[in-house]
Order: C-alpha cells, then sequence, then structure tokens
C-alpha cells in the first residue's frame, strides 16, 4: 500500500481480451486505489458519434463534437460508470455496434488528443493513486508511472474470453473480428503490442484472474521502494 503521501500510478496496456479490465479493478481494489477504464471514454464518444449520427469519416466534425462533449466518469473499481453530457452510458458502451465502430473514433488523431489530456487530468486528481488501463497508457498517458505492464495473452485465449463476455449476443466471427481487428486497426495509433523500456510483460495466457492480480501487485514494492 502506498503511504499517505506517496501517489501511486498504476498503468496497465494491452490487446483486447487480455484481461486489462478484470486485473485492473481488481488491483485497484486490493491496493485502495482508484481505477481508469481509458477503453470505456473511447466507447462512450463513439457512442456519442453513432448517437447524433455521426459521419465518422468526417474527422473534424467527430473531433469537435466530441471536444465540447461532457464525461463523467466515477473512478470506483467497484463500481465504475461512465455519462456522456448527463446520460449514463455504462451499459449502452457495451453493445456489439458501439464495439464494431470504436476503432473509427479512437484512431481520430484529434479526439485522442483531446482524451489524453482528460484522463491526464483524472491521473493528476486521484488519491491516493489510480490503476489506469487501455492501449498507450505506459507509453504516452502515464509513461512516469511507477509501475507499467504490459499485459498480453494468446490469441486464441483472448478471443475465448471475450466470447464468454459477450455470450450468445456475438457469435464467434464477429467476436474474432473485434478482437483481432481492433488491435490492427488500434496499432496504427497506439502502442500496445510490444512493452516499451521499463515496462514489464505478464502473459495472463495461463494464469488465473487471481495470479494475474497477484503478479502486478507484486511490483509495487520492487518499483516503489515501499
Amino acid at each position: 500500500m502506498p503511504g499517505e503521501t506517496e501517489r501511486l500510478v498504476i498503468a496497465i496496456d494491452g490487446p483486447s481480451g487480455s484481461g486489462k479490465s478484470s486485473t485492473s479493478r481488481g488491483v485497484a481494489e486490493r491496493l485502495g486505489l482508484a481505477y481508469l477504464d481509458t477503453g470505456a471514454m473511447y466507447r462512450a464518444v463513439t457512442w456519442l458519434a453513432l448517437d447524433r449520427g455521426l459521419d465518422r469519416t468526417d474527422a473534424a466534425t467527430v473531433a469537435g463534437t466530441i471536444a465540447h462533449a461532457r464525461l463523467d466518469i466515477a473512478t470506483d473499481p467497484t463500481a465504475p460508470t461512465i455519462s456522456v453530457d448527463g446520460t449514463d452510458v455504462t451499459t449502452a458502451i457495451r453493445d456489439p455496434r458501439v464495439s464494431q465502430a470504436v476503432s473509427s473514433v479512437a484512431t481520430n488523431l484529434a479526439v485522442r488528443k483531446d482524451l489524453i489530456a482528460r484522463q491526464q487530468a483524472i491521473i493528476a486528481a486521484a488519491e491516493p493513486g489510480i490503476v489506469v488501463e487501455g492501449r498507450d497508457i505506459t507509453t504516452v498517458v502515464a509513461p512516469e508511472a511507477p509501475v507499467r505492464v504490459l499485459l498480453v495473452a494468446d490469441p486464441a485465449a483472448r478471443v475465448a474470453r471475450r466470447q464468454a463476455e459477450l455470450g450468445d449476443r456475438v457469435d464467434h466471427e464477429a467476436v474474432t473480428d473485434q478482437v483481432i481487428r481492433r488491435d490492427r486497426d488500434d496499432s496504427t495509433v497506439a502502442q500496445f503490442t510490444d512493452a516499451a523500456p521499463g515496462v514489464t510483460v505478464v502473459d495472463s495466457t495461463d494464469l488465473t484472474l487471481e495470479q494475474v492480480i497477484d503478479v502486478i501487485c507484486g511490483l509495487v514494492p520492487q518499483r516503489t521502494g515501499s
């Protein structure tokens, strides 16, 4: 546990289905930290673009609309929620149509710049610290975080996990497309396939959730000197 005056930021990157969200929430709960799912922010603004009927190929209009949107994010790991302009979209952003469209918004560089600034403000305000997960957290959003992790897993395991999460709402082919294509698309604007210098790689393929949480929590004293 960090001391009263020591802020702890744990940055976790990784591809779709690597277990980032469950792991990050578990780490945050165990260490008494806040939790930020940056992917939910990209999903929320994608929901907004779809709700407004925006042409997602019109990068300037999409970015301008999102820049004026209010995002309210609860960082309690036991009850993370997100709303857009007062509308709770916590459940809506997990809809398959948002999953299919999110890369088209997440690869908009102006949108990324806007959301990264918001993410950094949330991190700066979090006491006594925060676990942040996404795709470019260790390299762009929080490159100075004392604990930085790239969480990876075998592609087949990642697809299976996402299928279990979505159930019968999406068939196997669609899930595979979401996982593999999104990684390919998002890798054009974010580095999450290879670990940057100083980033610890954790392979979750053959580990239970609790084991992955143990590994990451074990990095805290090593990296912070606590």
